[in-house]
């Protein structure tokens, strides 16, 4: 977006006496209409904006016109730089910390400088505005009664499956952010401990040109996902849990689906019907209900 685009706006900036404290300031997660009027008055008045990028930071202020002094604070150097926010607290300077996109500390570094700010006896000062979390939410279709935000799973899947399962007696919309070549990953195990029928809604690139929402069961979109590949953009997966977790299936349960099925499908449909809810290969599904119909001609016979 041209800051020529968004530059009108900046005739709507106040000038406002902020007191002495760190300012947490939500910022757009895409498009740069979507900043807040408070947000580009706190960002003009405090002395000091830390910024987890400052290069993606500027792109911001350069597009309202804000000359306000940027510095980094990331997790990289963030034990080295709370003293030295601390200490310009101390000196009565005002400072906002903003994240890369969205809500800070939401998925992203902050909440140490916040904890640490705040036992040294300063105010933190929230400056609501965009999350791809309550966006997502908002156009998801999924319950938001109850919702459990989980962030970025773990990378091995040993411990993905863990963290997964630590859910599994809840009934909540689980809100994961996830890249797109982990998609399929975190699908997977999605399936493996909650079920293929488990209803699913992918929303990517939130705000921007090609802004997708996605809403199917996990088994189906597994397999869309494999044909297409994996998407681009920054992504946030949400599962609705119903508390009951994968439930454990017995091979007699399956058996009893296939004879139920057969009869007004064949074995191959069976097979098919079988193969999406227990989440089973359908060769070996069609090999059983074949295996099933020879047995009950012989019990006839």
């Amino acid at each position: 977006m041209d800051a020529i685009e968004v530059m009108p706006v900046t005739q709507l900036i106040r000038s406002v006496d902020l007191s002495s404290a760190l300012y947490v300031v939500a910022t757009p997660i895409g498009n740069l209409r979507d900043i807040t009027l408070r947000a580009l008055d706190t960002l003009t008045a405090v002395d000091v904006i830390y910024a987890e990028d400052t290069r993606q930071t500027r792109r911001l202020l350069d597009a309202y016109g804000i000359k306000t002094t940027l510095r980094t604070y990331h997790d990289h150097n963030g034990a080295q730089m709370r003293p030295v926010i601390i200490e310009a607290l101390e000196k009565g300077e005002r400072l906002a910390l903003v994240s890369d996109a969205g809500t800070p500390l939401i998925s992203d570094p902050g909440f140490k400088l916040v904890r640490d700010v705040r036992e040294a006896g300063f105010d933190v000062v929230p400056i609501p505005g965009p999350s791809a979390l309550t966006a997502a939410l908002s156009a998801g279709g999924l319950p938001t009664d109850t919702f459990t935000f989980a962030g970025f799973l773990p990378v091995k899947a040993g411990q993905r499956l863990e963290r997964l399962k630590s859910f599994a007696d809840q009934k909540t919309t689980l809100v994961l952010y996830e890249s797109g070549n982990r998609l399929d990953d975190t699908v997977e195990a999605i399936i493996e401990v909650f079920g293929a029928e488990t209803e699913l809604v992918m929303a990517r690139e939130l705000t921007k040109m090609f802004e997708t929402i996605i809403h199917s069961e996990a088994g189906a979109f597994l397999s869309q996902l494999k044909e297409d590949g994996p998407p681009k953009g920054e992504i946030v997966l949400m599962a609705s849990l119903t508390g009951e977790g994968q439930v454990e299936v017995s091979e007699e349960d399956i058996d009893a689906y296939l004879i139920n099925r057969m009869a007004n499908l064949g074995a191959k449909g069976a097979a098919a019907e079988a193969s999406k809810k227990f989440d089973r290969p359908k060769r070996e599904l069609y090999a059983r209900a074949v295996s099933l119909q020879d047995k009950a001609r012989g019990d006839k016979g």
